[in-house]
């Protein structure tokens, strides 16, 4: 179990933004979400295993637009 800086989102369901520490689903990604943004900030963490859960355990909240929920 562990986070991991990444600059991509290939292969992956889940992408973390250290920087504000919310996860976001990429298979319900919205404009709002600004993924390239997170990435071409390098802000953006992998989960290992690629599950909320693992989001959840590391710390981070779950995006208000692309997983809903939103403890902030």
């Amino acid at each position: 179990m562990s986070v991991s800086d990444t600059s991509t989102r290939a292969g992956k369901q889940y992408l973390g933004n250290k920087n504000t520490k919310e996860v976001h689903n990429l298979h319900n990604e919205k404009t709002s979400c600004q993924i390239d943004k997170i990435l071409a900030n390098k802000h953006a963490v992998r989960f290992i295993p690629d599950t909320l859960s693992e989001a959840h355990r590391n710390g981070y909240d779950n995006c208000a637009h692309c997983i809903g929920n939103s403890k902030r």
